[in-house]
Protein backbone atom coordinates (compact mmCIF):
# COMPACT_ATOMS: atom_id res chain seq x y z
CA UNK A 1 0.00 0.00 0.00
CA UNK A 2 2.84 2.38 0.81
CA UNK A 3 4.34 1.98 -2.88
CA UNK A 4 0.52 2.48 -4.45
CA UNK A 5 0.64 5.92 -1.86
CA UNK A 6 3.96 7.05 -3.10
CA UNK A 7 3.19 6.51 -6.89
CA UNK A 8 -0.20 9.06 -6.01
CA UNK A 9 2.51 11.45 -4.69
CA UNK A 10 4.51 11.22 -7.57
CA UNK A 11 1.41 11.54 -10.08
CA UNK A 12 0.41 14.62 -8.01
CA UNK A 13 3.56 16.16 -8.18
CA UNK A 14 4.16 15.81 -11.72
CA UNK A 15 1.03 17.38 -12.33
CA UNK A 16 1.49 20.23 -10.01
CA UNK A 17 4.97 20.96 -11.21
CA UNK A 18 3.53 20.61 -15.08
CA UNK A 19 0.53 22.98 -14.19
CA UNK A 20 2.59 25.65 -12.59
CA UNK A 21 4.12 25.92 -16.26
CA UNK A 22 1.12 27.15 -17.29
CA UNK A 23 0.20 29.46 -14.37
CA UNK A 24 2.40 32.08 -15.84
CA UNK A 25 3.98 33.02 -12.05
CA UNK A 26 0.75 31.91 -9.91
CA UNK A 27 -1.12 34.77 -12.21
CA UNK A 28 -3.30 32.41 -13.82
CA UNK A 29 -5.88 31.62 -11.52
CA UNK A 30 -6.78 28.05 -12.47
CA UNK A 31 -3.19 26.19 -13.66
CA UNK A 32 -2.46 27.95 -10.07
CA UNK A 33 -5.14 26.11 -7.97
CA UNK A 34 -4.21 23.20 -9.79
CA UNK A 35 -0.32 23.81 -8.47
CA UNK A 36 -1.72 23.75 -5.26
CA UNK A 37 -3.78 21.32 -4.67
CA UNK A 38 -1.50 19.22 -6.55
CA UNK A 39 1.42 19.85 -4.39
CA UNK A 40 -0.71 19.54 -0.79
CA UNK A 41 -2.07 15.86 -2.22
CA UNK A 42 1.62 14.94 -3.21
CA UNK A 43 3.03 15.88 0.39
CA UNK A 44 -0.10 14.48 2.34
CA UNK A 45 0.40 11.21 0.18
CA UNK A 46 4.37 11.07 0.79
CA UNK A 47 3.55 11.44 4.24
CA UNK A 48 0.91 8.65 4.44
CA UNK A 49 3.83 6.65 2.47
CA UNK A 50 6.44 7.17 5.23
CA UNK A 51 3.89 5.31 7.46
CA UNK A 52 4.96 2.13 5.94
CA UNK A 53 8.23 3.00 3.53
CA UNK A 54 11.70 4.48 4.82
CA UNK A 55 12.08 8.47 4.14
CA UNK A 56 15.45 7.80 2.37
CA UNK A 57 13.56 5.13 0.09
CA UNK A 58 10.46 7.42 -0.08
CA UNK A 59 12.12 10.79 -0.63
CA UNK A 60 14.63 9.22 -3.22
CA UNK A 61 11.97 7.53 -5.59
CA UNK A 62 9.47 10.69 -5.45
CA UNK A 63 12.10 13.04 -6.03
CA UNK A 64 14.31 10.98 -8.60
CA UNK A 65 10.59 9.89 -10.20
CA UNK A 66 9.33 13.08 -10.51
CA UNK A 67 12.44 14.72 -11.94
CA UNK A 68 12.83 12.38 -14.23
CA UNK A 69 9.51 12.41 -15.33
CA UNK A 70 8.99 16.31 -15.81
CA UNK A 71 12.42 16.29 -17.74
CA UNK A 72 11.12 14.14 -19.62
CA UNK A 73 7.71 16.05 -20.18
CA UNK A 74 9.47 19.35 -20.91
CA UNK A 75 11.33 17.75 -24.05
CA UNK A 76 8.45 15.51 -25.34
CA UNK A 77 5.69 18.63 -25.14
CA UNK A 78 7.19 21.72 -23.98
CA UNK A 79 9.97 22.46 -26.94
CA UNK A 80 12.86 22.02 -24.64
CA UNK A 81 15.86 20.61 -25.79
CA UNK A 82 16.37 16.68 -26.05
CA UNK A 83 20.36 17.09 -25.33
CA UNK A 84 22.89 14.09 -24.86
CA UNK A 85 23.17 16.01 -21.89
CA UNK A 86 19.74 16.43 -20.96
CA UNK A 87 19.02 12.64 -21.59
CA UNK A 88 22.38 11.10 -19.55
CA UNK A 89 21.19 13.78 -16.70
CA UNK A 90 18.15 11.59 -16.46
CA UNK A 91 19.26 8.28 -16.43
CA UNK A 92 21.70 9.07 -13.80
CA UNK A 93 19.10 10.69 -11.67
CA UNK A 94 17.05 7.20 -12.79
CA UNK A 95 19.92 5.27 -11.44
CA UNK A 96 20.80 7.26 -8.17
CA UNK A 97 17.33 6.04 -7.29
CA UNK A 98 18.37 2.16 -8.17
CA UNK A 99 21.19 2.11 -6.59
CA UNK A 100 19.73 4.30 -3.17
CA UNK A 101 17.42 1.16 -2.83
CA UNK A 102 19.50 -1.79 -3.98
CA UNK A 103 21.87 -0.63 -0.70
CA UNK A 104 18.93 -1.74 1.35
CA UNK A 105 16.29 0.64 3.50
CA UNK A 106 16.51 0.24 6.66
Amino acid sequence: MGYLMLSGAILAEVLATTSMKYSDGLTRLWPSAATVTGYLLAFALLAQTLKTVSVGTAYAIWAGAGTAVIAVIGMTFLGEAATAARVIGILLVIAGVVVLNLGGAH
